[in-house]
């Protein structure tokens, strides 16, 4: 990256891993407050971006904050300073010219995410998705492309985020054909002539497409395409992506659900309630960190011995368990905060500098 950092180079590092588009709807990722140009050699990053995590960023010389949980989250009416924690949170960050950047459903859908980290935590081996989202979907687009002008397409297409397979760039397929036209005199054709039917020796080139790449990679294909009209198809790409919320899996051997709450609460350094048979054998368990008692259905669907995650209400944990399932709440904060650490560690190799980890306290629950 050329001259000093910025927000701008931090949050395109993080959305190289978790891309805006694999956000839930509802959610609200990516900046919240602040401005992309401003310098930022390092980044904080938190589980909550609180105004106390704000005036740590500063104090230590952050000039973004990244966090999990949005700042912004709904629709504000005003910004009451006095009233309005949430105000002064960003009033801060503007004063102290600190970016504040979440990461949220966007991180809870990738692999890895929060609840992959939040497995190995508890030495779960994850099997697959609790629940399948959009994010990750794929198209095939095909286009027509005169021989000659093929690698310059594939390239362009390419740096606009087409042909990506793992680490490889630039995928694409092939075949040579003829392609026919006949330009109106109103036409102006790259190649050539109006009013006659005209042969050119084409290639049918093929590549995959992330739905979040989409736009762009069209609008550099049309760019890069010497016809006035670019022939081209899109095709959806069906099956699951292996992206979504929430993970199954199975521990290292076979454990009691009471066991299994002693560990989390051990593992995660709070407080684990258990609804159900603590007695019961867990071979299979699904987890999903921060509140995820809406997938409690998903982990029926699933047929897991036991749902691990946080924010769990007396009547969820009560119809789960007359559903013939047994449920630990390890709490919101405890099941999301080993992703922290872990996000920091990737912004470091990933990202224009150094990413710390917050030590701001924002357990609202935890003992002094």
């Amino acid at each position: 990256m050329g001259g000093s950092p910025t927000a701008g180079d931090w949050i395109a590092a993080l959305d190289r891993s978790f891309p805006p588009a694999w956000a839930e709807p509802w959610d609200n990722v990516g900046l919240q407050v602040g401005d992309p140009s401003w310098p930022a050699s390092r980044a904080l990053v938190a589980l909550d971006p609180t105004e106390r995590a704000v005036a740590e960023a500063a104090a230590r010389d952050c000039g973004v904050l990244i966090a999990h949980h949005p700042l912004l989250f709904r629709p504000r009416t005003s910004l009451d300073l006095r009233a309005d924690p949430v105000a002064r949170a960003a009033a801060e960050a503007i004063r102290g010219e600190v970016a504040v950047v979440a990461c949220h459903t966007n991180a809870d859908v990738a692999r890895p995410g929060v609840s992959d980290v939040l497995a190995e935590e508890l030495g779960i081996q994850v099997t697959g998705v609790l629940q399948g989202t959009a994010a990750g979907e794929r198209a095939k687009l095909v286009v027509f492309v005169p021989v000659q002008d093929t690698a310059k397409v594939l390239d362009a297409m390419a740096a606009a985020g087409a042909g990506a397979i793992g680490e490889y760039t630039h995928c694409s397929f092939r075949v040579t054909g003829t392609g026919t036209f006949l330009p109106s005199e109103r036409a102006a054709p790259a190649v050539g002539e109006r009013g006659e039917l005209n042969e050119v020796e084409e290639d049918r080139l093929e590549v995959v497409v992330p739905r979040e790449a989409q736009p762009a990679v069209l609008e550099a294909m049309i760019a890069a395409h010497p016809y006035e009209e670019v022939a081209h198809d899109v095709y959806p790409l069906g099956g699951p992506t292996g992206l979504g919320l929430g993970r199954v899996g199975r521990p290292g051997e076979p454990i009691a659900a009471e066991d299994l709450r002693a560990l989390a609460e051990e593992r995660l350094g709070a407080a684990a309630r258990l609804a159900g048979d603590g007695a019961r054998t867990v071979e299979r368990v699904a987890l999903c960190g921060g509140a995820g008692a809406s997938l409690i259905p998903d982990a029926l669907a699933a047929g897991v011995d036991c749902y691990l995650t946080g924010d769990v209400k007396h009547h969820e944990a009560l119809d789960a368990v007359e559903a013939g399932l047994t449920v630990i709440d390890a709490g919101h904060h405890a099941t999301e905060r080993p992703f922290v650490p872990r996000l920091a560690a990737r912004l470091s190799k990933t990202g224009p500098g150094e990413a710390l980890v917050s030590e701001t306290p924002t357990d609202p629950f935890a003992r002094p």
